[in-house]
């Protein structure tokens, strides 16, 4: 794909990024104080670890075994970012490891129809956007996600799933109530806790199946087209270390490198401090040496082919 066209969707993905932090430079102290973003950031970490911790690496990958009461209260935080219910999120990521950038990928941004510049937009809309539409909760659960489907706990939770959609957004009220005493402050902070908060957030994990197929960087031998973004390591809480996760995918950690800032990582290893994590999945320096080793290898006889 062209430079121009490459760049263009870049900039359309970072557009909604930049109009958010404009928004707060540019209506501080009018519609957004500091209220409303200790609710935004109280909240942002709650659901973000629900989701990167909870319904990724612990419910769908079981890169570490926890006991049951905090399996359940990372998928209570995970709901609380409306991407949909746990069982149907976990059945969703499964498949799309399962077929990842091939058919049957439920968000892959390489599956369009059409050619050139054309097609390039149509996987990535697809990709961050348009699969909630067609593909979103589709995947069959008894076929990806048996283990959920057979915890009476989980399924309570799943079908309860609109009412602690709605708790994630009764909490930043409160908290701006709690902190300014009027209506009007719990209001402005149950909106940028809330729906302020959940597009945000929809926006960085929608990244990971569009920008993290498409930019970034590769390291490992993997069948997919997953890269590392590094711009996008703090905000997703380093879910954007996506190559890292197909080539290691119950790895516990995604960032492999010192400098690959991976906030959930740290945070099951805190548990694992307190006892609250045990069998934590990681990949000792000789297996990920070995998988680059393989890349070397595969890399060199493709040139041999070519040449």
């Amino acid at each position: 794909m062209p430079r121009s066209q490459r760049t263009a969707n870049l900039i359309a993905v970072i557009t909604p990024f930049v109009v958010f932090l404009a928004t707060i430079v540019l209506y501080w102290g009018t519609w957004v104080d500091a209220t409303d973003l200790i609710a935004f950031g109280v909240m942002y970490v709650i659901a973000g670890f629900g989701i990167t911790v909870g319904y990724h690496r612990l419910l769908t990958h079981r890169a570490f075994q926890t006991f049951k009461p905090v399996e359940y209260l990372f998928a209570a935080a995970g709901s609380m970012a409306l991407q949909g219910p746990v069982i149907d999120w976990v059945a969703d990521h499964r498949k799309h490891h399962a077929h990842s950038d091939v058919e049957g990928d439920p968000h892959s941004p390489h599956l369009a129809a059409a050619d050139g510049w054309r097609g390039t937009l149509s996987g990535l809309y697809h990709a961050h956007v348009g699969w909630l539409f067609v593909n979103h909760g589709q995947a069959r659960r008894r076929k990806y996600a048996p283990d959920l489907m057979e915890d009476k706990g989980m399924r309570k939770l799943n079908k309860n799933f609109h009412w602690l959609v709605l708790l994630g957004i009764v909490i930043p009220f409160g908290i701006g109530f709690a902190i300014e005493g009027t209506l009007g402050g719990a209001i402005a902070a149950g909106l940028w806790g809330g729906p302020v908060r959940i597009f945000f957030q929809h926006h960085v994990t929608w990244s990971i199946n569009s920008v993290c197929h498409f930019y970034g960087r590769r390291r490992f031998d993997v069948e997919d087209y997953s890269t590392n973004v590094f711009w996008l390591a703090l905000p997703s809480l380093g879910e954007s270390w996506h190559h890292n996760h197909h080539a290691f995918p119950r790895s516990a950690a995604h960032g492999l490198k010192w400098w690959e800032v991976d906030p959930s990582a740290l945070v099951i290893r805190g548990m694992r401090r307190v006892g609250l994590a045990w069998n934590v999945t990681l990949i000792p320096a000789e297996r990920q040496a070995a998988r680059l080793a393989g890349s070397g290898a595969k890399a060199a006889e493709q040139e041999k082919i070519a040449a």
